[in-house]
């Protein structure tokens, strides 16, 4: 057993020193330029979809499930619901953003012509008609 709860308190101090290395990366984000903006974006994606596997693998495990109070799992879908629907509502909100964004740039013949090119030409040879 003393392994099982020196591999918890690991997780806990690793995931602490992530969030830290993260609060410190982000401190200046509005004044960050878009390369750096997309690393933070991605590197924090990493993290979260590591994290949500890893408590998916947390929560098939018998160990885990079979001592796991009620009341727990009430708090953690409290929580998770909440993360759950902030996430669904960006996807909409970023993606719908940037869909306008491309239509603006589309009217204003403002697109960069390589990826322009290059989408209709892979289209035109499957025979799809060229979308956006």
């Amino acid at each position: 057993m003393d392994g099982f709860f020196s591999n918890l308190e690991s997780w806990v101090k690793r995931q602490s020193m992530v969030k830290e290395m993260f609060e410190k990366a982000e401190q200046n984000y509005k004044e960050l330029d878009r390369l750096a903006l997309i690393t933070l974006s991605r590197l924090a994606f990493q993290h979260m979809g590591k994290t949500i596997e890893a408590f998916d693998q947390w929560l098939k495990d018998p160990m885990i499930t079979s001592h796991m109070p009620r009341e727990m799992l009430v708090e953690l879908w409290s929580k998770l619901r909440v993360i759950l629907y902030e996430l669904i509502e960006l996807d909409i909100e970023h993606t719908s953003k940037f869909s306008e964004h491309l239509r603006k740039l589309a009217e204003e013949n403002a697109l960069n012509p390589l990826f322009a090119f290059e989408k209709e030409e892979k289209e035109t040879r499957r025979g799809v008609s060229p979308t956006i």
